[in-house]
Formats: C-alpha cells, structure tokens, sequence
C-alpha cells in the first residue's frame, strides 16, 4: 500500500472554488482504479492550507491516476487556486493504532 499526502496552500478568495470543486470530483477520485481511501484535512489555524490524505493499492495505480484525463481536469482547476507550490509526498504506512 502507498499512502499519497499532498499539501495545498490557497489563496483565500479561491478556497471555496477548491472546496466546491474536491465536493464534485471526490467520489471519481475515490473509486479510481486503486484508490480505497481518499480523506481532505484543513488545518486549524492557517485555515488556507489543506492536505489530501489518499491510499493506493500500488504506485502505479497512483501514476495511472496522475495520467489521467480525470486528474489533468481536476488539476487544471486547482493549479490557479495556489497561493503557494504544493508539496507531495509518497509514503508507506507502517502502523495503525485505533
């Protein structure tokens, strides 16, 4: 399993476009082959910054996404929201506690 965390920082007059946005595409997101687990987070006192939090069965799967026509679309949206670059990382999930 990859676990894909990405961080956005928005300028704040286009953060409710973002949201409207990642509102419409989510469940395409989710049910992209490989995906089974995609969670949006915003962080509490810079309210214009938000990460994705999404889970892939392999890392293909999530170049297969970042090939496609559904992410160029959505990307192409987002990519003018930016008030600053946004950060990507690639990680493996060790543990979970509950």
């Amino acid at each position: 399993m990859l676990v894909r965390i990405v961080k956005l920082s928005l300028a704040k007059e286009h953060i409710n476009t973002f949201l409207v946005n990642f509102e419409k595409q989510k469940e395409s997101i989710r049910h992209f082959e490989g995906c089974f687990f995609l969670e949006l987070y915003r962080d509490k006192t810079n309210t214009n910054l938000f990460f994705t939090y999404s889970y892939w069965r392999t890392e293909t799967d999530l170049e297969n996404y970042r090939h496609s026509e559904l992410f160029k679309g959505i990307w192409a949206i987002t990519k003018p929201l930016f008030n600053d670059k946004p950060q990507a990382w690639s990680v493996e999930k060790l543990e979970t506690l509950d």
